[in-house]
């Protein structure tokens, strides 16, 4: 049961972050630096720190209390999260969408899930999983076929989303011959690269401040002997990692207002302003619940290769859905849809398979 409460919390975490970007569609007459970094002052420090205080009492007192080190490696971790972030729509207009996203994701999914377990076969810890371990025995190999069987469903749905753009752009001469413009494969692979590996950085960091969750989950258990692992216990962790993220964000986003002249989409009076706000703190709120979720996920099955895959994985498979709903389809060749359906199923499969190597652990 626990194994089927993780799964379930990743697959609304997965949801989350799958449909987060819906409400900013909604946004009228902003520039996106505009409305990305009001959303995210609702994801990165507003949302977080409300969370903690509903769920944790004294999680102020945990930070306080914290080596200045533990916080240090943490908020760096959000940092560099924060630049992958960014660097992911470089990739994105280098390689084209499906080709950049389907590497970024790609190099997300396995460095996010396999990097810590090499780390803890240098540097062991007790009761973290090591790479060693994994592959070593049973439940560890179906994890890791679950890995592998994640990045192929994000190959397939990549290459899918290639023959979208490739039927939809020869019916456009003008947007066929402005791809071919911008289409830099070798710069593009770096960045991709750059973007997959500081994209992982958030589990990264959630490795990095593990202590102040183990101090919540501490406390919490204290309070309530024999009942499991507190639910709640990232919470407190997030709030330093977000920083770092803001940090990167906030700056980047008012590089471009000064540069696109568009500080005054914030107060522009022609625009739905208030709609504009609600949608976009609306944004903010469903990208941060995507790793409460997380974390719920995460207190069932432990921070390792499962939790990360498992959370990559439904948020591929959630933000293809949607394109689905959204029919954004429409047009394409049965094969190409054929396609997106196959790597859709591939990473269903992959949760599946994830899920059954914990329950065997």
């Amino acid at each position: 049961m626990q194994i089927i409460f993780g799964v379930f919390f990743h697959f609304i975490g997965g949801f989350a972050s799958g449909s987060f970007y819906i409400p900013y569609k909604k946004i009228k007459g902003w520039a996106w630096e505009s409305y990305w970094i009001v959303g995210g002052i609702f994801s990165w420090l507003i949302v977080p720190p409300l969370a903690a205080w509903l769920t944790i009492p004294g999680f102020t007192d945990i930070i306080s209390h914290t080596e200045g080190s533990v916080l240090g490696w943490t908020y760096l971790m959000g940092l560099l999260w924060g630049i992958g972030g960014l660097t992911y729509g470089l990739g994105v207009r280098y390689l084209g969408v499906s080709l950049g996203s389907t590497i970024i994701l790609g190099l997300c999914s396995v460095f996010g899930a396999l990097i810590p377990s090499f780390y803890y076969d240098l540097f062991p810890k007790e009761g973290k999983d090591t790479f060693s371990m994994m592959i070593h025995n049973s439940w560890g190999q179906f994890v890791l076929l679950g890995v592998l069987l994640c990045v192929a469903g994000i190959v397939i749905c990549g290459k899918a989303g290639m023959m979208k753009e490739r039927e939809l752009s020869s019916a456009n001469g003008h947007v066929e011959k402005q791809a071919n413009q911008d289409y830099k494969f070798g710069l593009g692979i770096l960045v991709a690269i750059i973007s997959g590996i500081l994209s992982a950085c958030f589990n990264f960091g959630i490795e990095a401040g593990k202590s102040m969750a183990d101090t919540a989950n501490q406390i919490w258990q204290a309070a309530h002997p024999g009942q499991g692992n507190f639910l709640y216990q990232n919470n407190v962790t997030y709030i330093i990692i977000l920083w770092g993220g803001l940090t990167t964000n906030f700056i980047w986003c008012m590089i471009l207002n000064a540069r696109n002249k568009t500080f005054g989409d914030y107060t522009d009076k022609k625009t739905p302003l208030l709609k504009n706000y609600l949608f976009a703190a609306l944004a903010g709120t469903t990208w941060f619940l995507q790793f409460f979720f997380y974390g719920m996920g995460e207190s069932k099955m432990g921070n390792g290769a499962s939790s990360w895959i498992l959370h990559m994985a439904f948020i591929i498979l959630i933000a293809n859905m949607w394109g689905l709903v959204l029919k954004e389809w429409k047009g394409v060749s049965k094969k190409a849809f054929a396609t997106v359906i196959a790597g859709i199923a591939v990473i269903i499969l992959s949760v599946l398979v994830v899920g059954y190597g914990n329950s065997i652990k």
